[in-house]
């Protein structure tokens, strides 16, 4: 892994994933951007551009996929790599996350050393 720190935007409704999720990336080095809101994310990803978006796919207002789908729409964050973040676990979901353009899929609930394994692999696979 590149020795700069690596930036994360986390956007997920749930308080306690976000917390959770915040406290065992940043013991790791990275450094977390956290938000409940869709809209707030999509504006977050705008300007900080991030080296991860972990994202939910179930979320008021907005879901996961339409936040995916502007994204990937958007100049300045189409690269930006999107693993999901959610408790849907249908193989359909999956596929379907993949297709539209996420590079992996994380489901809920997960243990910490799960989402360091993956949030690490990810890295490794981009460098």
């Amino acid at each position: 892994m590149n020795r700069e720190k690596k930036s994360i935007l986390i956007i997920d409704d749930e308080e306690d994933i976000l917390k959770l999720c915040k406290i065992v990336l940043e013991k790791e080095g990275f450094n977390v951007h956290t938000t409940n809101a869709a809209k707030d994310g999509i504006e977050i990803a705008t300007t900080i551009i991030p080296d991860l978006v972990l994202l939910d796919i179930m979320m008021p207002v907005m879901d996961g996929w339409e936040v995916l789908k502007i994204l990937r729409a958007e100049k300045t964050t189409a690269k930006i790599p999107v693993a999901m973040l959610t408790a849907k676990t249908d193989f359909k979901d999956k596929i379907m996350g993949i297709q539209e353009g996420a590079i992996d899929y994380i489901s809920k609930p997960f243990l910490p050393q799960e989402l360091i394994f993956r949030v690490k692999r990810i890295f490794q696979e981009l460098n």
